[in-house]
Protein backbone atom coordinates (compact mmCIF):
# COMPACT_ATOMS: atom_id res chain seq x y z
CA UNK A 1 0.00 0.00 0.00
CA UNK A 2 2.68 2.49 0.81
CA UNK A 3 4.42 2.33 -2.38
CA UNK A 4 0.83 2.13 -4.58
CA UNK A 5 0.72 6.01 -2.65
CA UNK A 6 4.03 6.52 -3.44
CA UNK A 7 3.62 5.82 -6.99
CA UNK A 8 0.76 8.23 -6.96
CA UNK A 9 2.58 11.12 -6.34
CA UNK A 10 5.13 10.33 -8.80
CA UNK A 11 2.30 9.95 -11.47
CA UNK A 12 0.54 12.71 -10.07
CA UNK A 13 2.23 16.12 -12.54
CA UNK A 14 1.52 13.59 -15.49
CA UNK A 15 -2.45 13.06 -14.64
CA UNK A 16 -2.52 16.94 -14.03
CA UNK A 17 -0.72 17.27 -17.51
CA UNK A 18 -3.47 15.39 -19.17
CA UNK A 19 -6.54 17.38 -17.70
CA UNK A 20 -4.69 20.32 -18.46
CA UNK A 21 -4.13 19.46 -22.01
CA UNK A 22 -8.27 18.77 -21.96
CA UNK A 23 -8.78 21.91 -19.89
CA UNK A 24 -7.24 23.75 -22.80
CA UNK A 25 -8.76 21.82 -25.59
CA UNK A 26 -11.75 22.45 -23.51
CA UNK A 27 -11.11 25.83 -23.13
CA UNK A 28 -10.16 26.15 -26.53
CA UNK A 29 -14.03 24.67 -27.99
CA UNK A 30 -15.83 27.32 -25.95
CA UNK A 31 -12.91 30.08 -26.88
CA UNK A 32 -14.37 29.71 -30.75
CA UNK A 33 -17.69 28.46 -30.05
CA UNK A 34 -17.79 31.78 -28.20
CA UNK A 35 -16.45 33.83 -30.94
CA UNK A 36 -18.88 32.13 -33.47
CA UNK A 37 -21.81 32.96 -31.43
CA UNK A 38 -20.20 36.35 -31.66
CA UNK A 39 -20.06 36.16 -35.38
CA UNK A 40 -23.67 34.72 -35.47
CA UNK A 41 -25.05 37.22 -33.20
CA UNK A 42 -23.25 40.08 -35.64
CA UNK A 43 -24.80 38.29 -38.53
CA UNK A 44 -28.25 38.08 -37.02
CA UNK A 45 -28.24 41.80 -36.21
CA UNK A 46 -27.14 41.98 -39.67
CA UNK A 47 -30.20 40.82 -41.35
CA UNK A 48 -31.86 42.49 -39.15
CA UNK A 49 -30.62 46.09 -40.03
CA UNK A 50 -30.82 44.85 -44.07
CA UNK A 51 -34.63 43.51 -43.41
CA UNK A 52 -35.58 47.36 -41.72
CA UNK A 53 -33.45 49.16 -44.91
CA UNK A 54 -35.13 46.73 -47.30
CA UNK A 55 -38.99 47.51 -45.83
CA UNK A 56 -37.48 51.16 -45.02
CA UNK A 57 -36.77 51.71 -48.53
CA UNK A 58 -39.69 49.86 -49.73
CA UNK A 59 -42.40 51.89 -47.49
CA UNK A 60 -40.41 55.06 -48.52
CA UNK A 61 -40.89 54.51 -52.46
CA UNK A 62 -44.40 52.99 -51.94
CA UNK A 63 -45.19 56.13 -49.51
CA UNK A 64 -43.59 58.71 -51.83
CA UNK A 65 -45.92 57.70 -55.39
CA UNK A 66 -48.78 57.59 -53.00
CA UNK A 67 -48.02 60.79 -51.67
CA UNK A 68 -47.41 62.43 -55.58
CA UNK A 69 -50.15 60.91 -56.76
CA UNK A 70 -52.77 62.29 -54.28
CA UNK A 71 -51.16 65.53 -53.70
CA UNK A 72 -51.75 66.17 -58.02
CA UNK A 73 -55.30 65.09 -57.41
CA UNK A 74 -55.72 67.37 -54.40
CA UNK A 75 -54.07 70.19 -56.63
CA UNK A 76 -57.03 69.20 -59.60
CA UNK A 77 -60.20 68.99 -56.15
CA UNK A 78 -58.46 72.22 -54.98
CA UNK A 79 -58.52 74.37 -58.77
CA UNK A 80 -62.17 72.83 -59.20
CA UNK A 81 -63.37 74.52 -55.54
CA UNK A 82 -61.64 77.56 -56.20
CA UNK A 83 -63.12 78.29 -59.64
CA UNK A 84 -66.71 77.18 -58.36
CA UNK A 85 -66.41 80.48 -56.63
CA UNK A 86 -65.43 82.60 -60.07
CA UNK A 87 -68.89 85.09 -60.72
CA UNK A 88 -69.11 83.95 -64.09
CA UNK A 89 -69.41 80.10 -63.93
CA UNK A 90 -72.57 80.30 -63.94
CA UNK A 91 -73.43 82.04 -66.96
CA UNK A 92 -71.13 80.11 -69.12
CA UNK A 93 -72.18 77.07 -71.43
CA UNK A 94 -71.61 73.71 -70.12
CA UNK A 95 -68.79 73.04 -72.36
CA UNK A 96 -67.02 76.01 -71.62
CA UNK A 97 -67.32 75.22 -67.47
CA UNK A 98 -66.36 71.57 -68.08
CA UNK A 99 -62.92 73.34 -69.77
CA UNK A 100 -62.53 75.75 -66.56
CA UNK A 101 -63.47 73.40 -64.21
CA UNK A 102 -61.87 70.25 -64.82
CA UNK A 103 -58.81 71.34 -67.42
CA UNK A 104 -56.15 70.17 -64.56
CA UNK A 105 -58.31 67.88 -63.60
CA UNK A 106 -56.29 64.15 -63.50
CA UNK A 107 -57.30 61.76 -66.16
CA UNK A 108 -55.45 58.50 -65.01
CA UNK A 109 -57.07 54.99 -65.99
CA UNK A 110 -57.12 54.42 -61.75
CA UNK A 111 -58.57 57.98 -60.75
CA UNK A 112 -62.57 58.29 -60.98
CA UNK A 113 -64.10 61.08 -62.55
CA UNK A 114 -64.34 64.40 -60.16
CA UNK A 115 -67.58 65.72 -59.02
CA UNK A 116 -69.24 68.90 -57.94
CA UNK A 117 -71.93 68.38 -55.32
CA UNK A 118 -74.02 71.65 -53.85
CA UNK A 119 -74.95 72.55 -49.95
CA UNK A 120 -77.78 70.29 -50.32
CA UNK A 121 -75.62 67.25 -51.39
CA UNK A 122 -76.68 66.87 -54.65
CA UNK A 123 -74.82 66.17 -57.91
CA UNK A 124 -74.76 69.25 -59.97
CA UNK A 125 -71.54 68.61 -62.12
CA UNK A 126 -69.44 65.50 -62.94
CA UNK A 127 -66.50 65.99 -65.01
CA UNK A 128 -67.16 62.37 -67.08
CA UNK A 129 -70.18 63.61 -68.46
CA UNK A 130 -72.20 67.26 -69.14
CA UNK A 131 -75.46 66.19 -67.92
CA UNK A 132 -74.92 64.14 -64.69
CA UNK A 133 -77.26 61.81 -63.79
CA UNK A 134 -79.25 63.05 -60.87
CA UNK A 135 -77.46 61.88 -57.12
CA UNK A 136 -77.99 62.73 -53.46
CA UNK A 137 -74.94 61.98 -51.49
CA UNK A 138 -75.89 64.30 -48.37
CA UNK A 139 -75.63 61.24 -46.35
CA UNK A 140 -72.73 60.35 -47.30
CA UNK A 141 -69.51 60.43 -45.07
CA UNK A 142 -67.02 62.98 -46.73
CA UNK A 143 -70.14 65.19 -47.15
CA UNK A 144 -70.96 65.20 -43.82
CA UNK A 145 -67.41 65.95 -42.62
CA UNK A 146 -66.94 69.24 -44.88
CA UNK A 147 -70.34 70.41 -44.22
CA UNK A 148 -69.90 70.25 -40.28
CA UNK A 149 -66.11 70.52 -40.38
CA UNK A 150 -64.73 73.71 -42.59
CA UNK A 151 -61.00 72.85 -41.13
CA UNK A 152 -61.31 69.51 -42.79
CA UNK A 153 -59.33 70.28 -45.80
CA UNK A 154 -58.81 66.90 -47.71
CA UNK A 155 -60.51 64.25 -46.46
CA UNK A 156 -59.90 60.77 -47.00
CA UNK A 157 -63.06 58.51 -47.11
CA UNK A 158 -63.18 55.05 -46.12
CA UNK A 159 -62.40 52.46 -49.16
CA UNK A 160 -65.99 51.49 -50.60
CA UNK A 161 -67.44 49.51 -53.09
CA UNK A 162 -68.87 52.10 -55.71
CA UNK A 163 -70.13 51.79 -59.25
CA UNK A 164 -68.68 48.33 -59.08
CA UNK A 165 -65.05 49.04 -58.20
CA UNK A 166 -63.54 49.48 -54.91
CA UNK A 167 -62.41 53.12 -54.00
CA UNK A 168 -61.36 55.99 -52.10
CA UNK A 169 -62.90 59.07 -51.92
CA UNK A 170 -61.16 62.19 -52.00
CA UNK A 171 -62.57 65.24 -50.96
CA UNK A 172 -62.41 69.28 -50.50
CA UNK A 173 -65.62 71.26 -48.99
CA UNK A 174 -66.42 74.58 -51.23
CA UNK A 175 -66.65 77.66 -48.95
CA UNK A 176 -67.95 81.08 -49.86
CA UNK A 177 -65.81 84.14 -49.55
CA UNK A 178 -67.70 84.68 -45.60
CA UNK A 179 -66.88 81.10 -44.76
CA UNK A 180 -70.26 79.52 -45.54
CA UNK A 181 -70.54 75.87 -46.58
CA UNK A 182 -71.27 75.77 -50.52
CA UNK A 183 -70.88 72.05 -51.01
CA UNK A 184 -68.10 69.58 -51.84
CA UNK A 185 -66.12 68.31 -54.70
CA UNK A 186 -65.22 65.06 -54.80
CA UNK A 187 -62.95 62.39 -56.61
CA UNK A 188 -62.27 58.77 -56.24
CA UNK A 189 -58.56 56.34 -56.50
CA UNK A 190 -59.41 53.10 -57.25
CA UNK A 191 -57.87 50.33 -55.27
CA UNK A 192 -56.35 49.19 -58.13
CA UNK A 193 -54.06 51.84 -58.21
CA UNK A 194 -52.55 50.65 -55.44
CA UNK A 195 -52.19 46.85 -56.34
CA UNK A 196 -50.86 47.92 -59.78
CA UNK A 197 -48.14 50.26 -57.44
CA UNK A 198 -47.34 46.56 -55.45
CA UNK A 199 -47.33 44.49 -58.88
CA UNK A 200 -44.69 46.79 -59.55
CA UNK A 201 -42.74 45.12 -56.61
CA UNK A 202 -41.41 41.72 -55.65
CA UNK A 203 -42.38 40.51 -52.23
CA UNK A 204 -40.42 38.20 -50.56
CA UNK A 205 -42.06 35.37 -47.80
CA UNK A 206 -43.55 36.84 -45.34
CA UNK A 207 -43.71 40.14 -47.18
CA UNK A 208 -46.64 42.50 -46.39
CA UNK A 209 -47.59 46.14 -47.43
CA UNK A 210 -50.43 47.65 -45.55
CA UNK A 211 -51.59 51.07 -46.87
CA UNK A 212 -53.62 52.47 -43.60
CA UNK A 213 -55.74 55.91 -43.58
CA UNK A 214 -55.43 58.14 -40.73
CA UNK A 215 -57.73 56.94 -38.20
CA UNK A 216 -56.13 52.88 -38.25
CA UNK A 217 -59.28 52.19 -41.78
CA UNK A 218 -57.04 49.50 -44.00
CA UNK A 219 -57.17 50.98 -47.71
CA UNK A 220 -55.39 47.88 -49.29
CA UNK A 221 -52.71 45.15 -48.32
CA UNK A 222 -50.69 42.82 -50.26
CA UNK A 223 -50.98 40.38 -50.58
CA UNK A 224 -54.48 41.26 -51.43
CA UNK A 225 -57.13 40.48 -48.79
CA UNK A 226 -60.44 41.63 -50.06
CA UNK A 227 -61.87 40.96 -46.53
CA UNK A 228 -59.88 43.33 -44.46
CA UNK A 229 -60.63 46.06 -46.80
CA UNK A 230 -62.32 48.87 -44.33
CA UNK A 231 -61.56 46.99 -41.38
CA UNK A 232 -60.17 49.84 -38.25
CA UNK A 233 -56.59 48.53 -36.97
CA UNK A 234 -56.14 51.17 -34.81
CA UNK A 235 -56.20 49.33 -31.76
CA UNK A 236 -53.01 47.26 -32.90
CA UNK A 237 -50.10 48.78 -31.29
CA UNK A 238 -47.32 48.63 -34.59
CA UNK A 239 -50.93 50.40 -36.27
CA UNK A 240 -51.26 53.04 -33.70
CA UNK A 241 -47.54 54.01 -33.27
CA UNK A 242 -47.35 53.85 -36.67
CA UNK A 243 -50.56 56.59 -36.72
CA UNK A 244 -48.58 58.48 -33.76
CA UNK A 245 -44.58 58.81 -35.25
CA UNK A 246 -43.85 60.66 -38.60
CA UNK A 247 -41.57 57.11 -39.04
CA UNK A 248 -39.60 54.52 -37.35
CA UNK A 249 -40.00 50.45 -36.97
CA UNK A 250 -41.10 47.91 -34.49
CA UNK A 251 -41.75 44.32 -33.72
CA UNK A 252 -44.88 43.28 -33.34
CA UNK A 253 -47.38 40.97 -34.08
CA UNK A 254 -49.18 41.31 -37.37
CA UNK A 255 -53.00 42.67 -37.34
CA UNK A 256 -53.89 40.28 -39.85
CA UNK A 257 -52.17 37.21 -39.55
CA UNK A 258 -50.75 37.37 -36.05
CA UNK A 259 -46.75 36.70 -37.01
CA UNK A 260 -44.18 37.76 -35.51
CA UNK A 261 -43.38 40.33 -37.40
CA UNK A 262 -40.77 43.82 -37.86
CA UNK A 263 -42.95 46.68 -38.78
CA UNK A 264 -41.21 49.69 -40.96
CA UNK A 265 -43.64 52.57 -41.78
CA UNK A 266 -42.86 56.28 -43.99
CA UNK A 267 -45.16 59.19 -44.03
CA UNK A 268 -46.78 58.81 -40.58
CA UNK A 269 -48.14 62.64 -41.01
CA UNK A 270 -49.84 62.39 -44.66
CA UNK A 271 -53.59 60.96 -45.30
CA UNK A 272 -52.20 57.63 -46.12
CA UNK A 273 -50.08 56.03 -43.90
CA UNK A 274 -47.71 52.84 -45.32
CA UNK A 275 -46.61 49.93 -43.63
CA UNK A 276 -43.99 47.55 -44.65
CA UNK A 277 -44.01 44.52 -42.34
CA UNK A 278 -41.59 41.02 -42.91
CA UNK A 279 -42.29 37.63 -40.82
CA UNK A 280 -39.44 37.77 -38.70
CA UNK A 281 -39.22 33.78 -39.65
CA UNK A 282 -38.20 34.76 -43.32
CA UNK A 283 -36.05 37.48 -42.17
CA UNK A 284 -34.15 34.78 -40.42
CA UNK A 285 -34.00 32.42 -43.10
CA UNK A 286 -30.93 32.90 -44.53
CA UNK A 287 -29.41 33.08 -41.29
CA UNK A 288 -30.85 29.96 -39.90
CA UNK A 289 -29.18 28.01 -42.73
CA UNK A 290 -25.76 29.74 -42.10
CA UNK A 291 -26.05 29.23 -38.29
CA UNK A 292 -27.03 25.47 -38.63
CA UNK A 293 -24.09 25.18 -41.44
CA UNK A 294 -21.77 26.56 -39.03
CA UNK A 295 -23.16 25.12 -35.72
CA UNK A 296 -22.40 21.54 -37.56
CA UNK A 297 -18.51 22.34 -38.67
CA UNK A 298 -18.22 23.56 -35.03
CA UNK A 299 -19.92 20.87 -33.55
CA UNK A 300 -18.00 18.17 -35.62
CA UNK A 301 -14.61 20.09 -35.50
CA UNK A 302 -15.27 19.87 -31.43
CA UNK A 303 -15.91 16.21 -31.29
CA UNK A 304 -12.62 15.80 -33.48
CA UNK A 305 -10.97 18.42 -30.94
CA UNK A 306 -12.50 16.15 -27.91
CA UNK A 307 -11.66 13.01 -29.35
CA UNK A 308 -7.97 13.70 -30.38
CA UNK A 309 -7.36 15.17 -26.85
CA UNK A 310 -8.93 12.15 -25.24
CA UNK A 311 -6.19 10.08 -27.62
CA UNK A 312 -3.06 12.34 -26.52
CA UNK A 313 -4.40 12.44 -22.82
CA UNK A 314 -4.63 8.85 -22.97
CA UNK A 315 -1.13 8.51 -24.65
CA UNK A 316 0.42 11.32 -21.57
CA UNK A 317 -1.52 8.69 -18.87
CA UNK A 318 0.35 5.69 -20.31
CA UNK A 319 3.48 7.69 -20.85
CA UNK A 320 3.31 8.57 -17.52
CA UNK A 321 2.78 5.39 -15.93
CA UNK A 322 5.63 3.97 -18.13
CA UNK A 323 7.87 6.39 -16.60
CA UNK A 324 6.65 6.18 -13.03
CA UNK A 325 7.86 2.62 -13.29
CA UNK A 326 10.89 3.27 -14.47
CA UNK A 327 11.29 6.45 -12.04
CA UNK A 328 10.18 3.34 -9.41
CA UNK A 329 12.75 1.13 -10.87
CA UNK A 330 15.43 4.16 -10.84
CA UNK A 331 14.50 4.89 -6.85
CA UNK A 332 14.05 1.77 -5.65
CA UNK A 333 15.95 -1.01 -4.27
CA UNK A 334 15.45 -4.27 -6.11
CA UNK A 335 16.18 -6.25 -2.83
CA UNK A 336 14.17 -4.62 -0.27
CA UNK A 337 11.65 -2.56 -2.02
CA UNK A 338 12.34 0.51 -0.16
CA UNK A 339 13.67 3.65 -1.90
CA UNK A 340 17.67 3.73 -2.78
CA UNK A 341 20.57 6.09 -1.81
CA UNK A 342 19.79 8.27 -5.34
CA UNK A 343 16.32 8.57 -3.65
CA UNK A 344 17.41 9.27 -0.33
CA UNK A 345 20.16 12.07 -0.73
CA UNK A 346 17.14 14.05 -3.09
CA UNK A 347 14.39 13.28 -0.52
CA UNK A 348 16.67 14.81 2.50
CA UNK A 349 17.74 17.48 0.10
CA UNK A 350 14.10 18.44 -0.54
CA UNK A 351 12.93 18.03 2.76
CA UNK A 352 15.94 20.05 4.49
CA UNK A 353 15.07 22.92 2.66
CA UNK A 354 11.01 23.03 3.58
CA UNK A 355 12.61 22.93 6.98
CA UNK A 356 14.55 25.66 6.44
CA UNK A 357 11.54 27.34 5.49
CA UNK A 358 8.92 26.41 7.85
CA UNK A 359 11.40 26.12 11.16
CA UNK A 360 9.91 22.74 11.34
CA UNK A 361 12.49 19.99 12.64
CA UNK A 362 13.68 17.08 11.09
CA UNK A 363 14.51 13.41 12.30
CA UNK A 364 16.85 11.03 10.78
CA UNK A 365 17.66 7.31 11.47
CA UNK A 366 20.58 5.31 10.57
CA UNK A 367 20.01 1.56 10.91
CA UNK A 368 22.94 -1.09 10.57
CA UNK A 369 22.26 -4.96 10.92
CA UNK A 370 24.21 -6.76 13.54
CA UNK A 371 27.58 -9.07 12.29
CA UNK A 372 25.67 -8.76 9.15
CA UNK A 373 28.90 -9.94 7.70
CA UNK A 374 29.61 -12.75 9.84
CA UNK A 375 25.98 -13.97 9.49
CA UNK A 376 26.51 -13.68 5.59
CA UNK A 377 29.93 -15.91 5.47
CA UNK A 378 28.40 -18.46 7.87
CA UNK A 379 24.58 -18.62 6.07
CA UNK A 380 25.10 -18.11 2.90
CA UNK A 381 24.34 -14.60 0.87
CA UNK A 382 20.83 -15.81 0.11
CA UNK A 383 20.14 -16.18 4.01
CA UNK A 384 21.38 -12.83 4.47
CA UNK A 385 19.55 -11.37 1.81
CA UNK A 386 16.34 -13.00 3.44
CA UNK A 387 18.03 -10.78 6.59
CA UNK A 388 17.99 -7.55 4.65
CA UNK A 389 14.21 -8.08 3.42
CA UNK A 390 12.56 -8.63 6.84
CA UNK A 391 14.58 -5.96 8.11
CA UNK A 392 13.15 -3.84 5.31
CA UNK A 393 9.67 -5.17 6.01
CA UNK A 394 9.60 -4.19 9.72
CA UNK A 395 11.15 -0.88 8.59
CA UNK A 396 8.48 -0.36 6.17
CA UNK A 397 5.48 -1.54 8.80
CA UNK A 398 6.78 0.82 10.94
CA UNK A 399 7.15 4.23 9.06
CA UNK A 400 3.95 5.18 7.52
CA UNK A 401 3.21 8.93 7.09
CA UNK A 402 3.37 10.14 3.48
CA UNK A 403 6.28 12.51 4.11
CA UNK A 404 8.71 9.91 5.73
CA UNK A 405 11.11 8.25 3.28
CA UNK A 406 12.57 4.77 4.29
CA UNK A 407 15.76 3.53 2.31
CA UNK A 408 18.64 0.78 1.77
CA UNK A 409 21.39 3.30 2.39
CA UNK A 410 24.24 0.75 0.88
CA UNK A 411 24.99 -3.00 1.92
CA UNK A 412 23.36 -3.36 5.01
CA UNK A 413 22.36 0.14 6.25
CA UNK A 414 19.03 1.43 6.51
CA UNK A 415 18.24 5.28 6.58
CA UNK A 416 14.94 7.04 7.51
CA UNK A 417 14.01 10.18 7.12
CA UNK A 418 11.32 11.56 9.74
CA UNK A 419 10.43 15.15 8.57
CA UNK A 420 8.52 17.26 11.38
CA UNK A 421 10.11 14.92 14.22
CA UNK A 422 11.51 15.68 17.46
CA UNK A 423 14.40 13.70 18.53
CA UNK A 424 11.55 11.68 21.19
CA UNK A 425 9.42 11.34 17.93
CA UNK A 426 12.05 9.81 16.42
CA UNK A 427 14.02 7.84 18.89
CA UNK A 428 10.16 6.44 19.54
CA UNK A 429 10.16 5.30 15.57
CA UNK A 430 13.48 3.98 16.25
CA UNK A 431 12.64 1.62 19.18
CA UNK A 432 9.47 0.38 17.11
CA UNK A 433 11.48 -0.64 14.66
CA UNK A 434 14.06 -2.33 16.86
CA UNK A 435 11.82 -3.89 18.53
CA UNK A 436 9.76 -5.68 15.22
CA UNK A 437 13.21 -6.78 14.16
CA UNK A 438 13.71 -8.94 17.24
CA UNK A 439 10.20 -10.06 17.22
CA UNK A 440 10.49 -11.42 13.51
CA UNK A 441 14.18 -12.54 14.51
CA UNK A 442 12.36 -14.91 17.38
CA UNK A 443 14.06 -16.76 19.94
CA UNK A 444 17.12 -17.84 17.76
CA UNK A 445 18.26 -14.11 17.43
CA UNK A 446 20.15 -14.63 14.50
CA UNK A 447 18.95 -10.68 13.38
CA UNK A 448 19.38 -7.47 15.63
CA UNK A 449 19.95 -4.17 14.51
CA UNK A 450 21.50 -0.87 16.06
CA UNK A 451 19.91 2.08 15.14
CA UNK A 452 21.20 5.79 15.52
CA UNK A 453 19.17 8.69 16.01
CA UNK A 454 19.17 12.58 15.28
CA UNK A 455 17.08 15.55 15.33
CA UNK A 456 17.55 19.12 14.19
CA UNK A 457 14.98 22.40 13.44
CA UNK A 458 17.69 23.60 10.72
CA UNK A 459 18.82 27.13 10.53
CA UNK A 460 19.57 28.92 7.77
CA UNK A 461 23.19 28.75 7.37
CA UNK A 462 22.96 24.72 7.89
CA UNK A 463 23.27 21.79 5.87
CA UNK A 464 21.81 18.25 6.01
CA UNK A 465 25.29 16.81 6.18
CA UNK A 466 25.70 17.65 9.80
CA UNK A 467 22.26 15.98 10.29
CA UNK A 468 23.46 12.96 8.32
CA UNK A 469 26.87 12.85 10.39
CA UNK A 470 24.84 13.39 13.44
CA UNK A 471 23.18 9.91 12.82
CA UNK A 472 25.96 7.78 11.68
CA UNK A 473 27.54 8.75 14.99
CA UNK A 474 24.64 7.82 16.96
CA UNK A 475 25.08 4.54 14.69
CA UNK A 476 28.94 4.03 16.04
CA UNK A 477 27.94 4.73 19.46
CA UNK A 478 25.11 1.93 19.75
CA UNK A 479 27.61 -0.36 18.10
CA UNK A 480 30.00 0.42 20.84
CA UNK A 481 27.06 -0.06 23.42
CA UNK A 482 26.58 -3.40 22.78
CA UNK A 483 24.23 -3.54 19.49
CA UNK A 484 20.33 -4.20 19.38
CA UNK A 485 19.86 -0.81 20.62
CA UNK A 486 18.97 2.59 19.57
CA UNK A 487 20.83 5.81 20.38
CA UNK A 488 20.46 9.33 20.20
CA UNK A 489 22.63 12.22 19.90
CA UNK A 490 21.65 16.10 19.28
CA UNK A 491 23.49 17.49 15.78
CA UNK A 492 26.10 20.58 16.53
CA UNK A 493 25.04 24.10 15.41
CA UNK A 494 26.81 25.28 12.55
CA UNK A 495 29.64 27.08 15.25
CA UNK A 496 30.69 24.18 17.20
CA UNK A 497 30.75 21.68 13.73
CA UNK A 498 32.95 24.45 12.49
CA UNK A 499 34.96 24.27 15.60
CA UNK A 500 35.40 20.40 15.87
CA UNK A 501 36.58 20.75 12.51
CA UNK A 502 39.29 23.23 13.27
Amino acid sequence: MRWKRRSGRATQPWRLSARTLITCSISTIIGFSAICASVMIDLRRGEEVRARQALDNMAAGIGADISRNIELYDLSLRAVAGNMLLPEISGVSKTVRQLILFDRASTARNFGNVQVFDASGRLTIDSSTLDPVPEDRSDAEFFQVHRDRPDAGLYVGRPANHQGQYAVTLSRRISTADGRFAGVVAGSIRLSYFRDLFARLTLGPGDSLTVFRRDGTLIVSAPFDADAIGRNLARAPAVTRALTEPSGWSSSYGALDDLPRLLVWRNGTEPLVVVASKSWESVYAVWRNEAAQIGAMMLALSVFVLAATQVAAREIQLRAKVEARLERLATTDPLTGLKNRRKFDQTIETEWRRAQRTAAPIGLLMIDADHFKRYNDTHGHQAGDQVLVGIAVCISDSVRRAGDCAARYGGEEFAVLLPGSSETAALAVAETIRTKVAIWAGDAGNASISIGVASVTPSRDSDWTSLLNAADKALYMAKAAGRNRCVAVAVPKPAEAAALAA
